[in-house]
């Protein structure tokens, strides 16, 4: 209780005390840009790291929805000699034969070396490799052909090929039509393929019939690698038997795997670098923090006349202590505010370019400005109580 004869202190409204705190800032309008640009940058790159990542596996998974996680390959290896090991011609039919088997197919490597032309040495090779494949094999992988046409039942009999994305780039191949080397011998490329996701080797091969590679170039029939899908639900039952069912009594000699299992690895090691990027916007936000407190300290040493005039007619060391602290708050208010806007925008402006759909989570905003309202008070705090236990005399005689 106020002692008699003396008046009781004021006390400042909500709207007063943003009026006060407001002061400073309009005062110092360079400097309080400077001031929040290490709490924008801070939350900028926070936001952003969130949000692009969250866009990254939205993306992910919505391309493991559309391409099945149901899918698995045998692949036939060497034997305890280091001999390459050939699965029986009838591997698919008898991976067919599986219960919960939906649907089986398969590819073969064939010994022909690829080249543009006959002017371009064997040497010389395109990096570019040959494989036999089923007619099947596209809707098995979940792909398509991007230009041209696929091996039906009529082109697998004949010489002519379909490129995967890169082997078409390595060979300078634009457009179906156009004629390569595949070993002494010109093959029509009559299509190229979309990238293959679940199988990106397949980016990297010419792919021709099985009965054309039998015909021409001496192939022998024995698949290298057979694909199965079969119900979700099923999947690892059928993983446990797919080894010994096609390659019967060698099954040591055959790698089974699920090529979307890469894929949700790669979500794993995203969830990893986000979290390492959220450290490194942690480090800026504490440095903007810094900064603002700098700052506040400045304006305390340059405005002692204005709190001794103050003191003098009537604010109370409280009203000094909350003005210096609310100042720090709309500081670091401005600069999250700011960080949150530019953040939001560089993910969506990103996201779009990738062909991603942009998802900025909620939580990344809510908690950035936040982490800006702690920022600001722990910022203010020291500031705060340097101006509230100045006396007026004293800032007044040094202001």
């Amino acid at each position: 209780m106020s002692p008699p004869g003396h008046p009781r202190p004021a006390r400042l409204s909500p709207a007063d005390v943003l009026r006060v705190g407001a002061v400073g800032l309009r005062a110092r309008r360079a400097r309080v840009v400077l001031s929040s640009l290490g709490i924008a940058l801070g939350i900028a790159t926070m936001v952003a790291v969130v949000g692009l990542s969250t866009s990254s596996r939205a993306d992910l998974m919505s391309r493991l929805d559309r391409l099945g996680t149901n899918l698995l390959t045998a692949e036939a290896g060497k034997d305890p000699l280091g001999n390459e090991v050939k699965l029986p011609k009838n591997a698919v039919a008898m991976v067919e034969r599986v219960g919960p088997v939906r649907q089986a197919t398969a590819t073969a490597n064939v010994d022909a070396r690829i080249r543009r032309s006959a002017a371009v040495p064997e040497e010389r090779a395109a990096g570019v490799t040959t494989q036999a494949a089923r007619t099947d094999l596209l809707q098995a992988l979940g792909t398509r052909v991007e230009r041209g046409a696929w091996l039906d039942r009529g082109r697998e009999r004949l010489p002519v090929t379909v490129l995967g994305r890169i082997a078409a780039r390595r060979l300078g191949v634009t457009a179906p039509g156009e004629k390569i080397m595949m070993g002494d011998r010109y093959v029509v490329v009559v299509g190229i393929l979309a990238p293959v996701e679940l199988v990106p080797t397949l980016d990297r091969v010419a792919l021709v019939g099985f009965p054309a590679a039998e015909r021409y170039f001496g192939f022998d029939g024995h698949p290298t690698t057979v694909f199965e899908r079969s119900a979700d639900a099923a999947v690892d039952d059928v993983r446990a038997v797919l080894a010994r069912t096609v390659n019967p009594g060698q099954e040591g000699t055959v790698t089974v795997s699920r090529p979307s299992d890469a894929l949700a690895a790669k979500a794993a090691t995203d969830k990893g670098l986000t979290a390492l990027m959220l450290g490194l916007g942690a480090v800026a936000l504490l440095v903007g923090g810094v900064g603002v407190a700098n700052t506040m300290v400045i304006s305390v040493i340059e405005r002692r006349a204005e709190i001794g005039l103050r003191r003098a007619i009537g604010a109370t060391r409280g009203h000094i202590r909350l003005q210096f602290l609310t100042e720090s708050l709309l500081l670091t208010a401005l600069g999250g505010v700011a960080g949150a806007g530019i953040g939001t925008l560089a993910t969506y402006g990103f996201s779009l370019a990738q062909g991603w759909t942009p998802v900025v989570p909620p939580w990344s905003l809510a908690g950035g400005l936040a982490a800006t309202l702690v920022i600001g008070v722990l910022a203010g705090l020291y500031p705060a109580a340097r101006a509230a236990r100045l006396r007026p005399a004293v800032a007044l005689s040094t202001g």
